[in-house]
């Protein structure tokens, strides 16, 4: 089977090592993009065959890895050459499978899946919803270009929202935290260096125990808390700033957006 992906971009890039680290034949993997440079690296560092025409970049898997606003572009480009049975998998936010549906030929099966940046590093998380003549099969061909890139399950569509939300923007939550602490230790007189490379591996081990321990993150933290002790007091002072607060409020707004983009505002 071959499988193409569509748009070289961060995303699509960060999937098409993952396959390539995966164990998949470079042989087996087309890549169109337009752009001559950027193909040609692409060409150079995983050994796959890159397309100028996004048209010919057709085959039994196809991965829609361009931006929301060249979905339909790209659509009406690869229409022609799509058939039944093939496998059409989206990464384009706020596109719904039946509308990717609507633009190609019946029989077409479509996935749509959010992907996000840790991808880059082989620790994406992503969120994979069936469109209507999705089979097991299919699936889990889908399913298979973005576990190769770090993990991916299966959601119903109509939370695809609330997981753009969760893990989608998610990274970014994380990075602004990362900064906000980091901006912290240097008024509290460390140098930018070090602040930064506690809280990088701070975060870094914490996650760890998180995924490895299984434990509840109010477990975790109750272990780190001493009664009327340092962290006590800074936990303290969060609370009475809102900010679990604040992050549900940020995840609303995300879901909600998310929402008007599929609407087309």
């Amino acid at each position: 089977m071959v499988t193409a992906i569509i748009g070289a971009g961060v995303m699509g890039e960060a999937i098409l090592a993952g396959l390539i680290r995966a164990g998949r034949d470079a042989s087996t993997i087309l890549v169109g993009e337009r752009r001559p440079d950027r193909g040609a690296e692409l060409a150079q560092k995983y050994g796959v065959k890159v397309v100028p025409n996004v048209e010919a970049a057709v085959a039994d898997t196809v991965l829609l890895a361009v931006k929301p606003q060249d979905l339909a572009a790209t659509l009406i480009d690869i229409a022609p050459n799509l058939r039944a049975g093939q496998v059409l998998v989206s990464v384009a936010a706020g596109k719904s499978t039946a509308w990717i549906e609507s633009q190609v030929p019946a029989g077409v099966a479509v996935v749509r899946a959010m992907p996000n940046t840790p991808a880059l590093v082989g620790e994406g998380m992503a969120g994979l919803s069936r469109g209507s003549s999705v089979t097991d099969a299919q699936y889990a061909e889908a399913e298979s270009l973005l576990s190769g890139s770090g993990q991916a399950i299966e959601i119903p569509e109509y939370q695809q929202d609330a997981l753009t939300a969760v893990s989608g923007s998610g990274p970014a939550y994380v990075f602004y935290v990362v900064e906000a602490m980091v901006e912290a230790g240097v008024q509290l007189g460390l140098a930018r260096d070090v602040a930064t490379a506690l809280v990088q591996q701070t975060l870094y081990g914490a996650a760890t125990m998180l995924r490895e321990t299984r434990t509840h993150p109010s477990v975790l933290r109750e272990q780190v808390t001493s009664p009327g002790g340092t962290t006590a007091a800074a936990l303290r002072k969060l609370d009475e700033h809102g900010v679990r607060a604040a992050f549900s409020s940020a995840m609303e707004a995300c879901r909600d957006r998310s929402r008007e983009l599929a609407q087309g505002s």
